[in-house]
């Protein structure tokens, strides 16, 4: 770093993405993106907003906000569209946590949220999660601070049932809890019926995995008029032109045919059945997926190895050196034919153990 770098990020380590490769061609099963593309529609209206493009974006997302809306079931006054699910996440952050409001989270999550809680300054306290990486909520009962839960968990892949979160609700009516959905289109039960029952309820979601969107950067918020209002504040004092118009008109017009987005996620869902058997006849151990992922170990080879292993032959899976996950790997499900080759893969580097 340089040496006018500010003392307060001195400590900071950011978030690491998952590799984006560029000089090889990979089977790419690593940053659980959507294998299938948008609707040619997307496309169209993308190229149709283009011709706009010296003009700023709507603020509002009125139009965006309207059509979600309506796919919801809410009002758009309890919306608020973001560049990627990661800035609302990072706004509730900057809004509902401070020196005096810490944020807990549990100790195996995404690894985005002890990023925003050092940038932010704010305090926080991680919750070790069960042996079998299960949360047990009721260790988030009468918590002093703000809650984030990440359901389905990443990279566990596991999901809490709505009713379990509303008993963390029921303990916190101090608290905001935020519930980061990311993933909960591929079989888990939403949260987003539960804001008008509960007021301290923040919902994220995003257009990257079910929608096929993860290039385009669209992410939401969604609770009561009042945390919007919150919301809105720290948007507009940071980023107020935070959707561009591009991505704004391919949201439109992805939800224009929403069917298609859960056809192809009915599909990922189908395929993770069909290759979650597979990987268990190979001898691999995993939790019980409601996401677009596997999270998986082999009892023969470590972690690390495993994954060095199928990158050497062109497959790119994701592995964490945490401690207590350092033998898993997360597995994004793809194609048939993607999965195919992993499998295939797989096999060859257990016959070359033997």
């Amino acid at each position: 770093m340089s040496r006018f770098f500010s003392e307060k990020y001195i400590d900071l380590e950011p978030y690491v993405p998952g590799e984006q490769p560029r000089n090889q061609q990979y089977v790419k099963l690593n940053t659980n993106e959507n294998p299938y593309p948008p609707l040619p529609e997307v496309t169209k209206a993308v190229e149709e907003a283009s011709r706009k493009l010296y003009l700023y974006s709507d603020t509002e997302c009125v139009d965006l906000r309207k059509a979600l809306a309506r796919r919801l079931e809410i009002s758009p006054d309890e919306l608020l569209m973001t560049n990627g699910s990661d800035e609302i996440l990072n706004f509730a952050f900057m809004a509902f946590c401070d020196k005096h409001t810490p944020a807990y989270f549990a100790d195996i999550t995404y690894g985005f949220y002890p990023v925003f809680a050092a940038i932010n300054r704010v305090p926080y306290e991680t919750i070790p999660l069960r042996d079998d990486l299960t949360i047990n909520i009721a260790d988030y009962y009468h918590k002093a601070g703000t809650i984030f839960i990440a359901n389905p968990n990443a990279p566990t892949a596991i999901a809490l049932r709505a009713r379990e979160i509303e008993e963390i609700l029921k303990r916190n009516p101090y608290n905001v809890v935020i519930v980061d959905e990311a993933y909960v289109d591929f079989g888990a039960e939403s949260c987003v019926p539960l804001i008008r029952k509960y007021d301290n309820l923040l919902v994220t979601q995003t257009f990257s995995k079910s929608r096929s969107m993860a290039g385009a950067r669209l992410g939401m918020g969604i609770g009561n008029p009042e945390l919007i209002r919150d919301l809105n504040t720290v948007k507009y004092s940071t980023n107020p032109y935070n959707v561009n118009s591009l991505t704004a008109a391919a949201g439109v017009a992805s939800l224009k045919n929403d069917e298609y987005n859960r056809e192809n996620s009915l599909k990922i869902m189908d395929t993770r059945d069909q290759y979650g058997r597979k990987l268990r006849e190979l001898g691999f151990e995993m939790t019980e997926s409601q996401a677009n992922f596997f999270f998986a170990r082999h009892p023969e080879i470590p972690g690390e190895e495993l994954y060095l292993e199928l990158k050497k032959r062109g497959v790119l899976i994701r592995h964490f050196n945490a401690e207590r996950i350092k033998d898993y790997n997360r597995i994004t499900i793809g194609t048939p034919e993607q999965m195919d080759r992993l499998v295939e893969e797989i096999k060859a580097i257990l016959e070359d153990r033997k």
